[in-house]
């Protein structure tokens, strides 16, 4: 069973969607008690860090999720689920994130226009990714931000893309993923993670 959370805010439909078209048995749900129970945790989101961050600390799912990450099961965060991943944001002031990464989530230059949307290329900057298994270096994914993710630590740089600046587009540690583009709007390419995903949980 893998779990999309649900926290109030997010496109938690079409991932739950995505992944059961490759096969997976999903829920939605907004119960640390399912988080819990899961083989595996998928964490969306779209729209602000602190509005996201603020809804997990309502409904108790922030707790739920350090712990089911610090319990080595799978687990993916997409877009604002990875953003929340590290320690602060600078969207709309200062605010705090689950701090599992040290480190930021900064705003794109002035001078390149928000948000990032549409197709890009992802860098491989790290080998062995089981989430990337049958995908090629320089693939293309869908993105929609306008903030991203600055690690303390480059050795969970899982892959790159550029838009005025090279940026982190993909984290990867033992059992812990994240994406800033969305797999779930990446057609085959993005299905094909998802794929990855369950074929993870299940074992």
């Amino acid at each position: 069973m893998i779990s999309v959370v649900d926290y109030g805010v997010g496109n938690l439909h079409s991932v739950a969607k995505a992944l059961e078209k490759v096969g997976a048995k999903t829920r939605v749900t907004s119960d640390w008690q399912d988080v819990e129970k899961s083989e595996g945790v998928v964490l969306p989101g779209v729209g602000a860090f602190k509005d996201s961050m603020d809804a997990m600390h309502r409904s108790d799912l922030a707790k739920a999720i350090k712990a089911y990450i610090a319990s080595g099961k799978p687990f993916l965060g997409v877009c604002v689920g990875l953003q929340m991943l590290f320690s602060e944001s600078e969207e709309f002031g200062i605010s705090k994130g689950l701090d599992v990464f040290p480190g930021r989530v900064v705003k794109f230059n002035q001078g390149q226009k928000v948000p990032h949307m549409g197709w890009n290329q992802i860098r491989v900057q790290k080998n062995g990714n089981p989430l990337l298994k049958g995908l090629k270096d320089n693939d293309f994914l869908y993105f929609v931000h306008s903030y991203y993710v600055v690690p303390k630590d480059p050795s969970i740089i899982a892959a790159q893309s550029s838009y005025g600046v090279d940026f982190t587009c993909m984290v990867w540690e033992k059992n812990l993923f994240g994406t800033q583009f969305h797999p779930e709007k990446s057609q085959s390419v993005g299905l094909k993670i998802y794929e990855n995903f369950k074929t993870l949980a299940e074992n």
